[in-house]
């Protein structure tokens, strides 16, 4: 396969999951500034949402206030925002226009409906909350439609391969970057762990990464943030745990590596990240710092897209 072809099918999976992972995002903020001042106190849920879609820098460059009108513009429709929803959308159909060939009729379709729909319906963007709510369940519903045609009815080949690793690249980038906003910056320092405002939006950070069912199934207890922690990060039976994203990346990346004959740098990266993840327990993380563990596997993370670059797509 030309690299130019496997960065295309990359950077495709990347940009659809990128929509999706905005999209639930503002759903979540939405629904915690829904409820009243006493349960989400002092907090201002807009300025984590750009935190944790890490456009807070330009956001401010452009706006003065992080408030819900300009945050949901920014992160959906704004054009100079280059991770915007929109934009997102519009390379995913750029991408998806220049490996053609290499998609099926039903992942095709999928994308070029959903431009379309983009430009047509979508184009002045949303004016109410009944308009928002509909244009992120057909962002969060076009995502699905993707990922489920792509499993579905792609050829096990390197195609499909290179198009699962930009999907848990980003993934994996996305559920520690949530976390770590949650950790970090979201609980005020007088706040009680384990208070409302604890509760509503750890409620807010597992909806935002469809784990929310998922964590009563498997814990079956009342939300604590060490449980949470343990689900997002060393879970390997949730798909958007950082645990399950490294096993998929190792997996693809060793079919890529029998299929062309050798290993290399990407194979041994992801390998070392699966295997830190493997051999950690929440009691050391906790320990050490969550903060810490989460901005370490980040950076471990975009460096594997570096090397996954420079390896295979240039």
């Amino acid at each position: 396969m030309l690299s130019r072809t496997a960065e295309n099918l990359y950077w495709l999976a990347r940009y659809v999951e990128r929509a999706e992972y905005l999209a639930r995002t503002i759903d979540a903020t939405l629904r915690v500034t829904a409820l009243p001042a006493a349960y989400i106190g002092k907090t201002n849920e807009w300025d984590s949402a750009l935190l944790t879609a890490g456009v807070s820098a330009s956001f401010y460059q452009v706006y003065r206030e992080a408030n819900e009108q300009n945050v949901v513009e920014y992160l959906s429709f704004a054009p100079d925002n280059p991770s915007s929803i929109r934009n997102c959308i519009e390379n995913a159909r750029l991408n998806s226009r220049s490996v053609r060939t290499a998609l099926t009729s039903e992942m095709w379709d999928t994308i070029n409906s959903a431009w379309i729909e983009l430009q047509e319906v979508w184009g002045k963007g949303a004016s109410t909350r009944e308009e928002l709510a509909k244009f992120l369940r057909f962002v969060q519903e076009t995502s699905l439609r993707f990922d489920g045609s792509a499993y579905r009815t792609m050829l096990r080949n390197d195609a499909y391969w290179f198009s699962r690793l930009g999907l848990h690249l980003e993934r994996a980038d996305n559920t520690a970057r949530i976390l770590d906003v949650k950790y970090h910056v979201l609980l005020p320092e007088e706040e009680h762990v384990g208070g409302p405002l604890d509760y509503y939006q750890w409620t807010s950070i597992l909806r935002s990464v469809s784990a929310l069912t998922a964590y009563h199934w498997v814990y079956r207890e009342t939300l604590k943030p060490w449980l949470i922690a343990d689900l997002l990060i060393l879970n390997d039976s949730l798909p958007r745990s950082l645990a399950s994203c490294y096993s998929n990346l190792v997996r693809n990346l060793d079919q890529i590596g029998v299929a062309y004959g050798r290993q290399g740098a990407s194979q041994r990266h992801a390998r070392g990240v699966r295997n830190r993840l493997a051999h950690s327990h929440m009691d050391n993380i906790f320990q050490h710092g969550v903060h810490e563990f989460i901005q370490e596997f980040i950076a471990d993370n975009s460096r594997l897209g570096e090397i996954i670059t420079r390896q295979y797509l240039i």
